[in-house]
């Protein structure tokens, strides 16, 4: 039952903190919003192993840092491919993948389930699908492009939740503070590099939007650093009481966070298809629950 709340509550955060994203990346670049969550995050984490200390050992390190350098690339391509679209379709493709992932690992690796734990994955699965469905007002093709970075970056989240199972259960918080770390070593450095390519010229251009936008932008970013930590911690915690199975993909359902606070925040409708999905989820979760 606690695996099945984490799995959830973690599901619901992340949600808020892609919500809290996007509306920053309205403001500054998506580049930006990941550099300064990632970093706001390194800070909380940090101050978080003087509450929940952990030892740095080499596996805690090692599996921290894996899955910072597998989380930056997932967000990269995330990001990429939502640019593409469309988002109806590429979007829970990300996610149903995020899910499969370390459900399959966890199956292959000897899990063991009750038997209605499978019937509730397929449930699960499908709810996925639903709720992360936009709706979008022309039916447009995906192109092949889309569907392989959309793969790919469901395929990386997934292994985001590998590594960190795979972190020794005496390291706390630091496999996460590793990981928030490498993630905006990775991120500044993309965002530098690609300010001198673009060039002097275009990086003035670059600094005066990112002036005009920063009030805004800065801390919805760093909201979306603080939420996404969160989630992090309470997937760790899912992860070291649970089953990688079940957390993995109850998170799978991130985007009902979105959704809802959209709905109440932006006034933004949800679509039939998704509450259908919502419902699927909550049914889902007893089973799990009962499993």
């Amino acid at each position: 039952m606690l695996t099945v709340v984490l799995g959830l509550a973690g599901a619901l955060v992340y949600g808020a903190a892609d919500f809290f994203g996007g509306l920053a990346a309205r403001r500054i670049s998506a580049l930006r919003v990941t550099a300064l969550g990632a970093l706001s995050g390194v800070v909380l984490l940090t101050l978080g192993t003087l509450v929940v200390p952990g030892r740095w050992s080499p596996e805690a390190v090692l599996w921290g840092g894996l899955s910072g350098v597998t989380g930056a690339a997932a967000i990269a391509l995330l990001y990429a491919c939502l640019a593409i679209g469309p988002m109806s379709i590429l979007s829970p493709l990300t996610a149903v993948t995020s899910a499969i992932v370390p459900l399959t690992w966890g199956l292959v690796t000897g899990a063991q389930l009750g038997a209605i734990a499978y019937p509730a994955f397929a449930l699960a699965l499908v709810a996925v699908v639903l709720v992360g469905f936009v709706p979008a007002k022309e039916a447009v093709r995906p192109t092949l492009g889309g569907l392989l970075m959309a793969t790919a970056s469901g395929v990386l989240i997934g292994a985001f939740y590998i590594l960190i199972d795979h972190t020794p259960d005496d390291s706390g918080l630091v496999p996460l503070v590793v990981n928030r770390t490498v993630n905006a070593s990775i991120m500044i450095t993309l965002i530098v590099v690609l300010a001198v390519i673009a060039g002097r010229r275009r990086a003035g251009a670059s600094a005066a939007a990112l002036r005009g936008g920063w009030r805004g932008g800065f801390w919805l970013a760093v909201g979306c650093g603080l939420l996404d930590a969160i989630a992090n911690i309470i997937v760790l915690v899912g992860l070291r009481v649970g089953d990688l199975t079940i957390v993995s993909v109850l998170t799978a359902l991130y985007p009902a966070g979105t959704i809802l606070l959209a709905a109440l925040v932006l006034r933004e409708r949800i679509a039939r298809l998704q509450w259908v999905g919502l419902v699927l989820a909550l049914a889902a979760s007893a089973m799990l629950a009962a499993a």
